[in-house]
């Protein structure tokens, strides 16, 4: 479930002190040395942090501690802290065709036009965006709102089809959520 990592930069006894509290901490703990971390960087992976006792030009999303000993717990909360506020602004942008949804405020957005959404109308239009092909009714069913595979009903029908029709009337646009064969598609 976790994929935020802490790189701890070119100080082993630093990644030590944090591996053994590893199993005590909501993040990984990773350390790179000046030579990995400038392979690493270039892979534009988002969730992270690094904890340096070096200033690293052109990264912006690190920890520089100047006076050790510091305040471990105090460290943890700035850690965490700063994990949440990355985790924040990822919600705030999500480009899905020719919208832009913030999950933090439920909205999509386009054009300067903007639509409150529902929480089960963004976990469908994220859960279409992932699975890039053309998804059942009863995957719909079981992964959005966790019904059992054989069970008769057509709320998901009729959320789309709500869905489809606050699209349409705000935005102009037919398309957005496509009906195939078998299911549902956002290409």
């Amino acid at each position: 479930m976790n994929n935020q990592n802490l790189i701890i930069y070119d100080h082993k006894i630093l990644y030590d002190i944090f591996y053994e509290l590893k199993n005590y901490l909501s993040f990984e703990v990773i350390f790179m040395s000046k030579e990995e971390i400038a392979k690493s960087l270039l892979s534009n992976e988002k969730n992270y942090i690094i904890l340096t006792t070096k200033d690293i030009p052109s990264v912006s999303n690190f920890i520089l501690l100047e006076n050790l000993p510091s305040n471990f717990f105090k460290l943890i909360e700035r850690i965490n802290i700063m994990f949440l506020k990355q985790k924040y602004n990822d919600q705030s942008n999500i480009k899905v065709k020719n919208y832009e949804i913030n999950l933090n405020s439920r909205e999509i957005s386009s054009n300067d036009i903007k639509l409150k959404l529902t929480e089960k109308e963004i976990n469908i239009i994220l859960y279409l965006m992932k699975n890039k092909g053309e998804v059942s009714v009863k995957n719909l069913q079981s992964q959005v709102w966790g019904y059992q595979k054989d069970l008769e009903t057509h709320t998901v029908e009729t959320h789309i089809h709500r869905l489809r029709k606050k699209i349409l009337n705000n935005f102009k646009d037919n398309n957005f959520i496509k009906s195939k064969k078998n299911g549902y598609q956002i290409d």
